[in-house]
């Protein structure tokens, strides 16, 4: 799926590379460059402050083989001790010092249709790696009831911002 939106993204700039040797002017001159009512610029374009960005420069780390990616986890199903799909991890709480407080479980629904999303503590998820089936799996001591009575979450406010 990434190939695809990456061809599809990049033949529309391969085809402006086509257009612009053809010895037009460059694409900054005074000529190529539309009225102010034309420009097809966002007005209100959101810009980082200086109080938004850290003071300090990066910091480069070494991953240890010990280590799961939000990747492995988000999507992965959750299973019970009886071997049944209870869920399925959905996302991931990150708290304001970036450690994770909780996973979003999605529970029940077809096709994003009567889904729920509860919020478990990360404790209550045993994530494992087996690395002879290089496989991830996730499991808890809950049934698919208990999580489809719990309190909902719901992705709205801050939660849906920046959701695409």
């Amino acid at each position: 799926m990434r190939k695809v939106l990456f061809a599809a993204a990049a033949i529309p700039m391969l085809a402006g590379a086509a257009v612009a040797q053809n010895g037009s002017p460059p694409a900054n001159s005074p000529a190529n460059t539309p009225p102010a009512s034309m420009s097809n610029e966002p007005t209100t374009a959101r810009t980082t402050t200086a109080a938004e960005t850290p003071s300090k420069g990066p910091s480069f780390i070494s991953v240890p083989d010990t280590a799961m990616l939000s990747e492995n986890v988000v999507g992965l199903d959750v299973y019970n001790s009886q071997n049944n799909d209870i869920g399925k991890i959905h996302d991931v709480v990150l708290d304001k010092d970036n450690s994770v407080k909780g996973y979003i479980l999605s529970v029940g629904g077809f096709l994003g249709m009567g889904t729920h999303y509860v919020a478990v503590d990360p404790g209550a998820v045993n994530i494992t790696y087996d690395a002879n089936q290089k496989t991830w799996r996730a499991a808890m001591n809950a049934t698919k009831d208990e999580l489809k009575s719990a309190p909902e979450f719901k992705y709205d406010g801050r939660w849906s911002a920046s959701r695409s």
